[in-house]
């Protein structure tokens, strides 16, 4: 088991220190602090994905219409010549 990069040896030892500094009655409080922390941290994080897609979804968007655009302008301007230049034949 390895969370955060911390293994089973060093989480028994965080533990156990932990214990004998705060003691047994005062360290169920501060474990449900920390995972209610650990827990804002992780839907923090989420939304933060979840916006970061949405904006890189309108960018993508942007960009694709602003293709489709540009080659429709391209092809408007090739028609335009090419019939000029059939005019002047």
């Amino acid at each position: 088991m390895n969370v955060f990069g911390i293994g089973l040896p060093e989480m028994i030892l965080i533990f156990v220190v932990a214990l004998l500094i705060f003691g047994p009655k005062k360290l169920p409080e501060i474990g449900k602090s920390l995972g209610k922390t650990l827990k804002g941290f992780q839907e923090a994080s989420k939304e933060f994905q979840e916006e970061f897609k949405k904006e890189a979804e309108k960018i993508e968007e942007t960009v694709s219409m602003k293709a489709q655009l540009e080659s429709s302008k391209e092809t408007e301007e090739n028609v335009v010549n090419s019939s000029s230049t059939e005019k002047n034949s």
